[in-house]
């Protein structure tokens, strides 16, 4: 019986988590502690404080969690990939609609018309990052080391198709030593 109620919570929370991990926190809270009442909320405060140091998304590092506390490992197993199933499910779907309709002139004029705002998008993020707080040395009159190493690290990467691992490293060592 565990394991029918652990895939309904998580296939639920999956299908109604939209905005990543840290949206479905209050989900998953809802669902363990005051409905199911698997834990407690100390317990999940501190399943959240481990969820966030350990790699991977909050979000499954809790369904794994809860999963394993609940029912042991099956319960891990089943958990994460009930709350994987509804995405991947939409993403099949959705790759499915865009294969059958590759040939189609509207679809086809739609995602060139989209390539433009992606890469406007992704132009945005990059120059809102441009800030003191990641770039330490940024503005007039300063040194803007950090600026330079972000420029270098670009022109390796697009221009000459450098190892990024490579100029990771390599950056952090100048930066080590600039500063």
């Amino acid at each position: 019986m565990i394991y029918l109620q652990l895939l309904w919570v998580f296939v639920k929370i999956g299908v109604l988590g939209f905005g990543g991990g840290y949206a479905m926190l209050s989900l998953i809270q809802h669902e363990v502690v005051e409905h199911y009442a698997w834990m407690t909320t100390t317990e999940f405060a501190d399943m959240v404080a481990i969820s966030q140091m350990t790699p991977g998304p909050i979000s499954i590092n809790l369904a794994t969690y809860v999963g394993y506390t609940t029912a042991g490992f099956g319960g891990s197993l089943l958990a994460s990939f009930a709350l994987c199933l509804p995405s991947v499910v939409m993403v099949y779907l959705i790759l499915k609609l865009f294969m059958s309709k590759k040939n189609n002139a509207l679809m086809d004029n739609t995602l060139k018309g989209l390539k433009p705002a992606i890469a406007g998008l992704i132009f945005a993020a990059g120059l809102s990052m441009m800030n003191t707080q990641n770039f330490v040395d940024f503005g007039r009159g300063q040194y803007n080391i950090s600026v330079i190493i972000c420029v270098l690290a670009f022109v390796a990467s697009y221009f000459f198709k450098a190892n990024p691992i490579l100029l990771i490293v390599l950056s952090g060592m100048v930066g080590v030593i600039a500063y």
